[in-house]
């Protein structure tokens, strides 16, 4: 791991990223690094403006934090800069350090991996637009990107339109439906009880627009890995004893916060205060939507591998009592 040397060039470029800030009115500083730097002096040639560092590692990102500097920890060493940049993004918005609808002045390595000798500005408005399916591969999970794209389109419908002019906030839970179920209990009735898995399908438009009546009702909706809404109205018994989440968060996102630590399943929230949709996996937020981007993501296909097919639950019975 070689150091990054804070040169004249570098310094220069700061100087030139600080005059954007203000023309671009952009939100601060991005710096993309290979390895650490002299944090005291880029901070001081930085000024007063937000700096958010991104690095592949703890140790590159080592002393960052006590020197006043916003640290972001990729773990993508291999991938382009193109993909780390978006990655830093992600990171940053998720984290709350940057406003998902600013800007910001963006330093990297564009061509030798020792010097910092490239300079963009981001729009993270339409950067974020730019998403595709192959973003969320960075969750590594046994959701398939089918299911997770109806999901979270769903509830990026919910977080845009609420219901009956009023916002509504709820949470999905996705994949692992068995362990999910284990570890939640009914919060009173459930209006999915007793139907065909047929019939819970979200492949079905009429399923879904019937998920955003429930969604106004208390309690997570259970989704299982190919699209099939389990149960609703589930209160979920996990602790958040080890999770962290950015001040303001309520209930929701903790329950959500805590699922997605305990199983295997992903959990999809929606604000009821403002909107935004928020993607959680083991415990961490890994990407955030908010409901005024008017193409929140474009998803397209890609090859992956398809998870192991979780085992049919039993046939509902007769009287209605079934899954």
């Amino acid at each position: 791991m070689q150091p990054v040397r804070f040169t004249e060039q570098f310094k220069r470029l700061i100087t030139v990223a600080r005059q954007l800030i203000e023309t671009a009115e952009a939100e601060g500083i991005l710096l993309l690094l290979e390895g650490p730097t002299d944090w005291a002096r880029l901070k001081s040639a930085a000024g007063k403006g937000k700096v958010v560092v991104a690095a592949n590692t703890s140790e590159e990102l080592a002393g960052a934090r006590e020197a006043g500097l916003e640290a972001v920890r990729l773990g993508m060493p291999t991938s382009p800069i193109y993909e780390r940049l978006t990655r830093s993004v992600l990171e940053a918005v998720a984290d709350d350090i940057l406003a998902p609808g600013s800007a910001v002045v963006a330093l990297y390595s564009g061509f030798d991996a020792d010097t910092i000798d490239s300079l963009s500005v981001i729009n993270l408005d339409e950067h974020l637009n730019r998403l595709t399916g192959r973003d969320l591969r960075q969750l590594e999970t046994r959701v398939p990107l089918d299911t997770l794209k109806t999901v979270v389109d769903l509830a990026v419908e919910i977080g845009r339109e609420g219901r009956e002019g009023k916002p509504v906030g709820t949470l999905f839970v996705v994949g692992d439906s068995r362990k999910v179920l284990a570890s939640s209990r009914p919060a009173g009735f459930d209006p999915v009880r007793g139907y065909n898995r047929k019939e819970r399908s979200l492949d079905d438009p009429r399923v879904r627009e019937g998920i955003k009546e429930i969604a106004q009702m208390d309690g997570a909706i259970i989704v299982s890995a190919d699209g099939v809404v389990e149960a609703s109205c589930r209160y979920l018994d996990c602790s958040a004893a080890d999770v962290t989440l950015s001040k303001g968060l309520g209930a929701r996102h903790w329950a959500a916060a805590a699922i997605s630590r305990a199983t295997n399943a992903v959990a999809v929230t929606v604000s009821q205060s403002n909107g935004t949709v928020r993607i959680f996996h083991n415990g961490e937020v890994v990407l955030r939507i908010e409901p005024y981007l008017r193409r929140p993501m474009v998803w397209r296909e890609f090859e992956y591998e398809p998870p192991t097919p979780e085992a049919k639950p039993a046939k509902p019975k007769a009287e209605g009592t079934g899954a």
